[in-house]
């Protein structure tokens, strides 16, 4: 399969699923689909896997919020990794920043909310754990 996005009508030939059914679970957030120019949904094929995944967890017992809280649960994690590595590099950066000059720090630190310091920090940890 190629990345040529797909109609939901296309998708919902290729699943077996109704249009219906794939347009609710848009609406609530369990799919994700692209607005063409003139409305149109398209979807990446990548939508056919993931919703065969709905359909097998709805044939286990699982509700829609908890199939949908399981899926967001991969991109979480996804999300702090990547967060780790951004942190990373603000750490770097502040760290080089230090080495030059002390002043500039006590800048910064005025300019940053208390909550952004308790923010930083936590995620400081983050990284380092």
């Amino acid at each position: 399969m190629g990345t040529e996005k797909l109609k939901i009508g296309e998708l919902a030939e290729k699943t077996g699923i109704t249009k219906r059914t794939i347009d609710y679970y848009t609406n609530i957030g369990l799919l994700e689909a692209e607005r063409s120019a003139s409305n149109y949904r398209y979807y990446a094929p990548t939508m056919i896997e993931r919703l065969h995944i709905i359909e097998q967890r709805k044939q286990q017992g699982l509700s829609l919020i908890e199939i949908q809280h399981e899926l967001n649960t991969s991109h979480e994690e996804i999300d702090v990794q990547m967060l780790r590595v951004k942190m990373q590099d603000v750490t770097s950066l502040l760290e080089q920043i230090n080495k030059q000059d002390n002043k500039y720090i006590e800048k910064i630190k005025k300019n940053v909310s208390p909550e952004s310091i308790a923010l930083m920090q936590s995620l400081f940890l983050l990284i380092h754990n």
